[in-house]
């Protein structure tokens, strides 16, 4: 067993609800939040639960649990690693690069007569939504106009470069793995989530095809114009040149055999 990571800030009210250790997390009785996830052997699960503020109030976290869910390597070919260990390195990557994620509370994981167990803890998003979430659609209440609609594209191509300047590939770049909070005056703030599939890759191109392709795949709200305007964004192009031109062709072509 790993030394657990506590999230300094959040000591005192892990504490303050009895629930600062492996032990006190792993046998707590809270609902699942969605359906757990079993496969082959092992499950996952995913609870909401609100702790207790030391002066009063409240606040939600989640609270993710799994047994035999693990993540195969180079590095682990037999054993493989608990997939929320990948997920939880994941999480501390973005935030060292300055990349909008989660915020980590408790992380550990441990072997337990022959069972790989692990809890990953993170801070609810609230005020958030996925931007599969209907507001969130073309015509929507947060993308109107095709002012607003753009302003979306823009942020959210600002937001896959911020990775892909840093060869880091998501690989599940889904809309509904992308949370955002409408800002008062103008905007929104972006949160990337579901970090299980990131990693680092050798050639930025890599990444670049990767992701824009999954998310242009289930951006299934957004017309073929919208998909090749956030193309241009990302670009930065107004008119394509022949390399991004080929990059195109070559998204399309993957995204027609879905189609079939």
């Amino acid at each position: 067993m790993v030394k657990p990571y506590i999230n300094t800030a959040w000591q005192t009210i892990l504490a303050f609800n009895k629930l600062e250790t492996f032990e006190q997390l792993w046998a707590l009785d809270a609902p699942w939040f969605e359906e757990k996830n079993q496969r082959r052997g092992g499950w996952s699960g995913v609870s909401r639960i609100d702790l207790a503020l030391p002066r009063g109030g409240s606040v939600g976290v989640f609270l993710k649990r799994q047994e035999n869910h693990r993540k195969r390597s180079l590095a682990y070919p037999l054993t493989g690693r608990a997939t929320f260990a990948v997920e939880f390195e994941n999480i501390q990557r973005f935030e060292q690069l300055g990349i909008n994620t989660l915020e980590p509370i408790f992380f550990s994981d441990k072997r337990q007569q022959g069972k790989l167990q692990a809890i990953l803890m993170t801070r609810e998003l609230t005020g958030f939504k996925a931007l599969s979430s209907e507001g969130f659609h073309p015509g929507g209440r947060y993308a109107k106009t095709a002012e607003k609609k753009l302003a979306m594209f823009k942020q959210l191509a600002a937001l896959m470069h911020q990775m892909h300047n840093k060869n880091i590939k998501h690989d599940c770049f889904y809309l509904k793995h992308v949370f955002a909070k409408p800002l008062e005056k103008a905007g929104m703030e972006l949160k990337v989530i579901d970090l299980e599939k990131a990693k680092k890759v050798p050639f930025r191109a890599n990444a670049t095809f990767r992701d824009i392709y999954s998310l242009l795949r289930h951006a299934q709200e957004w017309t073929d114009e919208d998909k090749l305007t956030f193309f241009k964004i990302y670009q930065g192009e107004e008119v394509l040149s022949a390399t991004s031109g080929k990059l195109w062709r070559k998204i399309n072509r993957k995204l027609e055999t879905h189609k079939m």
